[in-house]
């Protein structure tokens, strides 16, 4: 039998949420362990476009909503982790961008001007001309209008890793979950054989959630998925570019992110409409040459001649909302010595952080002196997509 363990907070599930608050809590001096199944973001995390939305994509309308107040301040506060001066340090995390972009094609050109124009945004954008455009769209043929949102895109990866160093010795590889139960309450979990008691068992495990909810005997909170089906394009002329092109309704066109590859190229990451409802119907095949269209039309001068394609299925994992709604902030539900929660997107995972602390301070939990832990099998970083998928 493995050494029995106690900690003040047990974490299930190795995403940029559960890393994140473990690093935070043991910044504060909380006793934790983070258990992960697989490999440390190899979930929705690495499959993320690494963009900290600051809101602007959910006021196309001109209007603010929900979504875009709750996660206005999330790029300040992710700024200042990065620069070393935030909740966490994350120095040394790859910033793929300072900025990511908003551009219309030429025909809706009128309709970017009116948007940023309104009152919702006013000061949360600027627009760029010239050499201030994104490598990609310096181009005579480009006609559009492009506007700099106060946004910033980072490389998963090395986040990741950045805050896997962060949690020390607090990371556990184990598989099998089973409750640990004392006097009829829930007093932590079997992890592969091993009892691990806690003060309180946070899940964060995305997708997982809903089988680790199964595998303690409960209904609740209930999970929804929103399917994507995303484009990867990798070849020797593409140039960086972070951006969201601007369709006719509430959501971009085409969301592209770049990624730097192990052999020197960039990698576009195509997201947004296109990744949406007709592009999860489609297969591989059919999505390829949708992609294909799309940048055909939008980027004539891009020339992906010996570009290598690829698709990727993501299930963004969330909790239940009416109609399959997009949820405007991070969500936490308690029950007992039980916490499950969903971060719903990258950006949001220091505001999944503030809701288990708050839970933690209503409920009187506190710091402890935890014996140090013996070594523990550790779980594996992710690898990103790209390499996995493109030669």
């Amino acid at each position: 039998m493995s050494q029995a363990l106690s900690t003040d907070v047990l974490i299930v599930g190795g995403g940029i949420a559960g890393l994140w608050l473990n690093a935070r809590l043991r910044q504060l001096g909380y006793a934790t362990l983070l258990v992960e199944n697989a490999s440390l973001g190899g979930g929705q995390s690495v499959k993320s476009q690494g963009i900290i939305h600051g809101g602007a994509k959910y006021a196309l309308h001109g209007a603010l909503t929900g979504a875009s107040e709750a996660i206005a301040d999330m790029p300040r506060r992710w700024r200042e982790a990065l620069g070393g001066s935030g909740e966490l340090d994350l120095t040394g995390v790859r910033q793929l961008s300072e900025a990511h972009y908003l551009w219309s094609p030429g025909s809706l050109a009128g309709n970017l001007t009116s948007f940023f124009a309104s009152k919702a945004v006013r000061g949360r954008v600027d627009q760029v001309k010239g050499e201030q455009l994104p490598p990609a769209l310096q181009h005579a043929k480009f006609k559009g209008k492009v506007y700099r949102l106060a946004e910033l895109v980072l490389d998963v990866p090395s986040l990741i890793a950045r805050l896997a160093a962060l949690a020390g010795d607090s990371l556990l590889a184990g598989h099998e979950i089973a409750p640990l139960h004392e006097n009829n309450e829930l007093a932590g979990l079997l992890v592969d054989g091993r009892e691990i008691r806690a003060r309180r068992v946070v899940l964060s495990a995305g997708q997982g959630n809903a089988e680790l909810l199964a595998a303690l005997g409960l209904e609740q909170p209930k999970q929804q998925l929103r399917p994507l089906h995303m484009v990867l394009v990798k070849g020797p002329s593409l140039k960086p570019l972070y951006a969201h092109c601007l369709g006719g309704g509430p959501k971009p066109r085409v969301t592209v992110t770049s990624h730097p590859a192990a052999d020197g190229q960039w990698v576009w990451y195509l997201g947004g409409d296109i990744a949406e409802a007709d592009g999860v119907a489609r297969d591989a095949a059919a999505q390829i040459r949708a992609a294909q269209k799309e940048l055909g039309d939008l980027l004539p001068w891009i020339d992906l001649a010996d570009a290598h394609w690829a698709t990727l299925r993501v299930d963004r994992a969330e909790p239940a909302q009416s109609g399959l709604a997009r949820p405007d902030n991070a969500f936490l539900a308690d029950q007992g010595r039980l916490l499950v929660g969903w971060p719903t997107k990258l950006a949001l995972a220091p505001d999944f952080s503030d809701r288990v602390l708050a839970a933690l301070d209503r409920d009187g939990i506190r710091p402890s002196t935890q014996a140090p832990l013996p070594e523990l099998p550790r779980p594996a970083v992710a690898r990103p997509v790209w390499e996995e998928l493109l030669p």
